[in-house]
């Protein structure tokens, strides 16, 4: 019988790449998005905090995505690339289950932000008349302190799980980050009651807004297809097919991979899906709602006329 060490200090990542030529081409494009990521979710936060045309509920909602984009990604590839770059997989039990946490603090709560933009394009669409009153300020701000508390109780309830589990297998986790149910098989006790619990959160945050954004969307095209204005069915189709993007890039791979039974899970492949959701999408937000949005390069083109102005 094995001992149970519940006295562990600590874990090691395998990582994402392999140590060889191809690993170190690979990790320099995971810095180079990382870059495009940090740069770009940092201006769109400035962008909308400094310019007032962008002081619109849809904006306030796409700053609190960008700002949770920012801790996303900021939360797993700076650890990685040290991990990368040193040679040492090591991350002590603190580090990690702090990364733990801010992660599945992120990830509920941007799943419950991209159910509540879906709400406010539902509104503006579906019931301009009633947008000002049934999307103001403080609907606005219930919208966004619900998705952060309710994905932080979530948070913390998973995190303290899985540090006060005891470990007596191997302390090595088959990830590029502290992911729960990759550290889940490497405990000494039977864990299936968790599994349930895990099942059920993801259905919460993440199976269950997906559903909901896609059935609005579903009313949302219709009424923009009934639009008389070209001008307007065309500009509601841009915004709903921009989210749609986001939505498809982020729910998709992410319940694939925790709903699934964790006899039909493969360690390699769950670290290949999180790629979408912890990497390429905090890149992608910030490109695709400021690259097609008028909106967006306006308030871009001010600000820096403003500074230009300034210095001058």
């Amino acid at each position: 019988m094995e001992e149970w060490n519940q006295t562990t200090t600590g874990f090691f990542l395998l990582g994402l790449f392999p140590p060889t030529k191809t690993g170190l081409l690979l990790f320099l494009l995971v810095v180079l998005i990382f870059l495009i990521a940090f740069l770009g979710n940092s201006t769109m936060i400035l962008l909308i905090w400094m310019d007032h045309h962008l002081h619109t509920p849809m904006y306030f909602l796409l700053s609190q995505l960008s700002l949770m984009d920012l801790m996303y990604i900021c939360s797993t590839v700076p650890k990685m690339a040290v991990n990368f770059l040193s040679g040492d997989n090591f991350i002590s039990l603190v580090a990690c289950g702090f990364q733990s946490f801010c992660f599945l603090l992120i990830a509920a709560g941007e799943g419950l932000l991209l159910a509540s933009m879906a709400i406010d394009r539902y509104v503006a669409i579906c019931r301009p008349l009633h947008y000002p009153i049934l999307m103001n300020k403080r609907m606005c701000l219930l919208m966004i302190a619900g998705s952060w508390v309710s994905a932080s109780i979530n948070s913390i309830f998973h995190t303290v799980y899985a540090l006060c589990m005891p470990y007596c297998k191997s302390r090595v986790i088959n990830h590029f980050f502290c992911d729960i149910p990759a550290m889940v098989p490497l405990a000494c006790i039977d864990t299936w009651a968790y599994e349930y619990t895990v099942f059920f959160s993801t259905n919460l945050f993440l199976l269950v807004p997906f559903i909901g954004i896609m059935a609005s969307y579903g009313r949302v095209l219709y009424a923009v297809y009934h639009m008389r204005s070209t001008q307007g069915r065309k500009k509601a189709f841009t915004t709903c097919s921009t989210h749609l993007t986001v939505v498809t890039f982020y729910y998709v791979p992410f319940v694939y991979t925790y709903l699934r039974p964790p006899s039909l899970r493969s360690p390699e492949e769950d670290k290949n899906l999180a790629v979408f959701y912890t990497i390429l999408t905090p890149m992608l937000n910030p490109i695709i709602y400021s690259l097609r949005n008028k909106e967006v390069l306006g308030a871009f083109q001010r600000v820096l006329g403003r500074s230009l102005s300034q210095k001058e």
